[in-house]
């Protein structure tokens, strides 16, 4: 049985969304975020080192890492479905957004988030940061004009590794129109919609 180590209002809600999609048994042991720190709670420490979310248990295996979670389960379980043929360019490309969405536009959000809890001492610093989110939410975008999905015609691991930086831009996406009706787009899915009602309360599904 597989077993995911779900924290709440945090990137293992796209991995409910990938089993879902995939129509698999799992099960979630839930885990809560300290209301002070927000940090994780330490027995997710028993589970890996880390002590970080998500974690996939499955066949005697303990993975760790979105990215690497996404390509495991479609290799292994999707028959196929959910990724190109990986002797086409597409898979090129999709394997790129895989490592793109940790990689590099996750760090711009994340340090909008943090230098904003440093108030004042944080306005030095809040130029570069918004450059930069402007850098990649464009990207994003842009690549997304035109078209419903990352790659292909289709849904792909792809679109659900990058739906935590979508909905993580939740505030911007005013600005980035075709990016905004890809998150709305995703967010109506059923399996979405299953996560949802297994994984928990997550705010940012808005």
């Amino acid at each position: 049985m597989i077993v995911v180590h779900h924290l709440n209002e945090s990137r293992s809600q796209r991995i409910l969304w990938l089993l879902e999609e995939l129509a698999l048994d799992y099960q979630i042991r839930h885990h809560a975020r300290d209301a002070t720190t927000r940090l994780a709670p330490p027995e997710l420490k028993a589970v890996h080192a880390l002590g970080k979310s998500p974690v996939l248990e499955d066949d005697g295996l303990t993975m760790i890492e979105s990215g690497a979670i996404v390509d495991y389960l479609i290799r292994r379980y999707a028959g196929g479905r959910l990724q190109p043929a990986q002797s086409t360019r597409d898979y090129e490309v999709y394997n790129q957004w895989l490592h793109y969405a940790e990689g590099s536009a996750m760090l711009p959000l994340l340090l909008k988030l943090y230098v904003s809890r440093l108030g004042e001492a944080g306005a030095p610093l809040a130029p570069r940061i918004d450059s930069e989110l402007k850098n990649h939410l464009g990207y994003v975008d842009r690549s997304l004009q035109g078209r419903d999905w990352l790659v292909g015609d289709e849904l792909s691991g792809a679109d659900i590794q990058m739906s935590f930086v979508g909905e993580a831009a939740r505030g911007l996406r005013a600005g980035y129109p075709a990016m905004d009706a890809w998150v709305r787009r995703f967010q109506q899915r059923p399996a979405y919609r299953r996560a949802l009602e297994r994984g928990g309360p997550y705010s940012m599904a808005s």
